[in-house]
């Protein structure tokens, strides 16, 4: 199986060793995103809203730079500093999502990088 790394400027650069995304086979692999702007790669600022908000567009960049779209993604985790932020998060998740929604886990982490509030990986199976 052929395995390639996934990269696009429209999305922040990695912040250590490792790839936007990966893909083997139909299959692509996210690195977890974080509120990052693309065009500086500081974190963004603003309300759990706001960061969610930019981490799914960083999202779509990569599924896009990827050849798919956010539709194909069959898996998300979600991972935030405070749990209290759920239905903030799932709010704006609605926003990018049609049914059937993709499997997901959302969990409590006592830190992210640079601060962030939110860090979303996901699984995306081309067509």
């Amino acid at each position: 199986m052929t395995r390639s790394t996934i990269a696009t400027d429209k999305a922040p650069s990695a912040i250590g060793p490792y790839s936007q995304a990966v893909r083997a086979g139909n299959t692509v692999y996210f690195s977890g995103q974080i509120p990052l702007d693309p065009a500086t790669g500081n974190l963004i600022e603003g309300d759990i809203t706001t960061q969610t908000r930019r981490v799914f567009d960083n999202l779509v960049a990569v599924a896009e730079a990827a050849g798919g779209k956010l539709s194909d993604i069959v898996r998300v985790g979600i991972y935030v500093t405070d749990l209290g932020n759920f239905a903030a998060v799932n709010a704006v998740m609605a926003e990018y999502f049609q049914q059937p929604y993709p499997a997901r886990s959302t969990i409590e982490v006592s830190g992210l990088p640079k601060g962030a509030q939110v860090e979303v990986d996901a699984i995306l199976v081309l067509p």
